[in-house]
């Protein structure tokens, strides 16, 4: 029951295209097309400058990547991003949302398979899209949600059992505090 607005506006009403507009998408399996670096960057907003595209791949950590391949921005990535690391195809994927420029970001899970790396310029990219952007981001890693203005947490049946901020949800005792009470417990846990 209830609507989602965007705009307040309920999204039934929308135009898809018009709607997809308002929209970027993060996923955690990112699917890059079989053309160069900069096409599937691009692909975000075609029509952006060089120097918009340059502070997309800055915020999101490609230009390391420009500057580590043989042929930079005009490396073929291969089907589906074969010739980058997951971690890299997740890179490119968010300088196509910052590009793209759009009011609501939706990142979903994007952060569950990072390295260390990886994992440190999304969150940093996060931190940018957020000062101009609504974030909707769907996580299990505390890490990348710790910072959030509002943490909606589900239980087992997908309802809302609990929400606030972090600090808030730690304190209050509940599925939050539980979940990361076990999360901090194996920080230090090693394989031998």
């Amino acid at each position: 029951s209830g609507t989602v607005s965007v705009g307040g506006r309920d999204v039934r009403q929308w135009d898809p295209a018009e709607l997809m507009a308002q929209l970027s998408l993060v996923f955690q399996d990112v699917y890059l097309f079989d053309d160069t670096l900069v096409a599937n960057v691009r692909i975000g907003r075609p029509e952006a400058s060089d120097t918009e595209l340059e502070e997309a791949a800055r915020l999101s950590g490609v230009d390391e990547i420009v500057a580590r391949l043989p042929l930079g921005w005009d490396t073929p990535v291969g089907e589906g991003g074969r010739a980058l690391s997951g971690g890299e195809r997740q890179r490119v994927s968010i300088a196509r949302a910052i590009l793209k420029d759009a009011p609501i970001v939706l990142f979903d899970e994007a952060t569950s398979a990072l390295d260390p790396a990886n994992e440190q310029h999304v969150i940093e990219a996060l931190e940018h899209l957020r000062q101009r952007s609504t974030l909707v981001v769907i996580a299990h890693k505390l890490s990348t949600v710790e910072a959030a203005d509002n943490i909606i947490v589900l239980n087992e049946h997908g309802e809302i059992c609990q929400q606030g901020t972090h600090a808030e949800l730690v304190n209050q005792g509940g599925t939050y505090q539980d979940f990361w009470n076990l999360r901090r417990a194996a920080q230090g846990w090693t394989l031998t």
